[in-house]
């Protein structure tokens, strides 16, 4: 038989940073993971020498200055700096919004062209913005609307941008300088060989099965005799919500993602950039992602993902919370729900319903450890 004082469900960062601190102050964990390896979605496997993110570009970025020095005394960070290229037909754009793009798109050389320029095209929206379209248009005006957000949008999200709140575009990056660095951030960089050593350093001499959903663990662990049996004080979930509820109020909706993953060994530079988005609706994939430029790396052969937004369905893996009013009356059902659970705690992007970058993820998890700690 053995005791713990924690069963965590999940080793993606959220389950790693909390497990790493709650054993740092003397309690005993145990950590489960229903996929085949540790990391959720910043796992990272290597491939012919390069680092590829499994599940996606993960570009890490904070203000937190106890954050930055929190994951660096784990590993060593690069200085990348994320600069991504929108593709739309053929012509190449920098993002974010910057004056490379407005003169691009209109020909204009200074900041007071590029504002009017704008500001002429907003006119086409009057009154409060009712959706994402209009929202977008009120900030950067017409032409990238059309080019550069509405495609991308409603591939991401498998809706007309007419149909998608405008609260989700709220905090366009727009500049009026010749910047194309993506983020405002202090820090920002990318772990020297990847995201999953990260973990693996959280993780060091904590019990860990992995294949193994909670389901399947109690099952196995109920199968045992009486003297044999696992015991824990208190569990951390952090998978769906509504899923650990059996969707009992109802089912939360997700977006997906489809992943498909090209090795390339006759070319060394496919795009000659990390991150390309492929703006146009008729593209069906987002981006393109090509893992060697996280790292500055120019040896032979490249990889290269192409990132497809995809309908989530139970037993689809759940990417993006959609966090639409009918979805965020639902997820507060559940969070009552969970409120009134004595021994029972959610956290993550999937346990607490909500788009988590990864910087927020582990502030987060300290806060939590801090409260749990102080019980």
């Amino acid at each position: 038989m053995k005791q713990y004082d924690y069963l965590i469900v999940g080793s993606g960062l959220f389950g790693s940073v909390f497990a790493h601190e709650a054993t740092k102050h003397g309690k005993k964990c145990l950590v489960i993971d229903k996929r085949s390896h540790l990391g959720g979605n910043i796992y990272c496997e290597d491939i012919e020498g390069i680092t590829v993110h499994k599940y996606g570009a993960h570009i890490f970025h904070t203000n937190d200055k106890r954050v930055w020095t929190y994951v660096n005394d784990l590993v060593e960070f690069n200085r990348y700096t994320n600069s991504p290229v929108a593709n739309y037909y053929g012509e190449l754009y920098n993002l974010p919004f910057n004056m490379n793009t407005f003169n691009k798109m209109w020909g204009v050389v200074t900041p007071e062209e590029a504002r009017a320029k704008i500001e002429e095209q907003k006119k086409q929206v009057t009154g409060e913005p009712k959706n994402l379209e209009e929202q977008a248009i009120s900030l950067i005006g017409y032409d990238i609307y059309k080019k550069l957000i509405k495609g991308y949008t409603e591939k991401q999200w498998g809706r007309e941008c007419k149909d998608l709140p405008a609260f989700i575009i709220k905090r366009l990056p727009v500049r009026f300088t010749y910047d194309n660095n993506y983020f405002n951030d202090r820090f920002q960089g990318i772990p020297e060989g990847g995201y999953t050593q990260i973990v693996e350093k959280l993780l060091e001499d904590i019990p860990v099965l992995i294949g193994v959903s909670l389901q399947e663990y109690q099952t196995a662990n109920a199968a045992r005799t009486a003297d044999e049996q696992d015991s824990w004080d208190r569990l951390l979930y952090t998978g769906m919500i509504d899923e650990y509820y059996h969707y009992r109020l109802g089912t939360l909706e997700y977006r997906s993602l489809r992943f498909e993953t090209e090795e390339l060994p006759e070319e060394d530079n496919y795009q000659g950039n990390a991150v390309v988005n492929y703006t146009e609706r008729e593209v069906p994939y987002t981006r393109i992602i090509e893992h060697k430029h996280f790292e500055f790396q120019t040896g032979e052969g490249t990889v290269i993902t192409r990132e497809y937004p995809t309908t989530w369905k139970k037993g689809d893996e759940p990417y993006y919370p959609i966090n639409d009013e009918k979805n965020g009356a639902l997820y507060a059902q559940y969070a009552e729900l969970a409120k009134k659970e004595a021994n029972v705690l959610f956290g993550g992007r999937l346990g607490q319903y909500k788009y988590y970058d990864m910087d927020k993820v582990i502030r987060s998890a300290l806060d939590m450890v801090k409260e749990e700690l102080a019980r």
